[in-house]
């Protein structure tokens, strides 16, 4: 067993559980004194022909990087063997599979960046807790890239569900274990401490708008329209210009001139 110092017990117990009480905490607090500030902050009416490309890749692709980290962080190997999953099935799925999701998800946010960075009207509001978000989310989306790249595709490769993701089980358990950490290449530390951080301030930046899950939007009840169709009775469409015609009777009853009572 690696033998565990102070500074570990800092990085791999006490910093992540301050980090998950703040990303459970904070978003109580940011609805409270702050509920209209709980928004994405969207700046489509600014521009749209970048945004139409970097949001979509990057989007899907932190989609699939999170399930990736689900499957791979998660679930224990024993789990998957049960199924069937190889360990060599599970890394060439995860290796492959994964660079190419981080590529996409690195080329939608090298897209967004650019666009909030050139576009002044974008940038304009842009805030400073973006930029610090901003740099978190770039920080652990490339570290882990790079550590990917490094260990499992040029490398012999790395067995991080021997080591990071009992680490991630024992903190969810209550059992933390930072001796797991210990011996864990830069890279992969790196990217786990950046990851945290990033969960640290999530309830306080845009990120916050990924807690707000329209669920009741499936169940909501169906909007009725109605129809324009001259055949089903409705109004005549005309320009906004043009006075509006009254029904005969309507018109016939205002020519009446109106007497007196007598």
């Amino acid at each position: 067993m690696n033998e565990v110092t102070y500074a570990d017990v800092l990085l791999w117990v006490a910093f992540p559980y301050v980090a998950a009480a703040s990303f459970i905490v904070g978003p109580i607090l940011r609805f409270r004194y702050d509920k209209f500030g709980w928004t994405s902050r969207s700046s489509q009416t600014y521009e749209t022909k970048l945004l139409k490309w970097g949001s979509p890749m990057f989007h899907y692709g932190i989609l699939g990087v999170f399930a990736g980290h689900v499957v791979g962080l998660l679930i224990p190997r024993e789990w998957l063997e049960f199924f069937g999953i190889t360990e060599h099935m599970y890394h060439l799925g995860a290796t492959w599979l994964g660079t190419i999701v981080a590529l996409i998800t690195i080329a939608g946010m090298v897209i967004l960046l650019s666009r909030r960075g050139a576009i002044r009207r974008v940038a304009r509001v842009t805030t400073v807790m973006d930029v610090v978000m901003y740099f978190f989310l770039a920080s652990a989306i490339i570290l882990g890239t790079i550590a990917v790249i490094q260990f499992q595709v040029l490398g012999a490769g790395y067995d991080y569900r021997g080591t990071i993701s009992p680490w991630s089980r024992s903190l969810i358990l209550f059992r933390p274990d930072a001796s797991l950490m210990v011996g864990v290449p830069l890279m992969f530390q790196l990217h786990a401490l950046t990851a945290t951080a990033l969960f640290l301030i999530w309830p306080y930046t845009r990120l916050v708008h990924v807690m707000s899950v329209p669920l009741m939007y499936l169940f909501r009840p169906y909007v009725v329209y109605r129809s324009r169709d001259a055949h089903r009775g409705a109004r005549a469409v005309r320009p906004g210009w043009e006075p509006s015609k009254l029904p005969a009777t309507r018109q016939s009853r205002q020519k009446q001139p109106v007497g007196r009572d007598r």
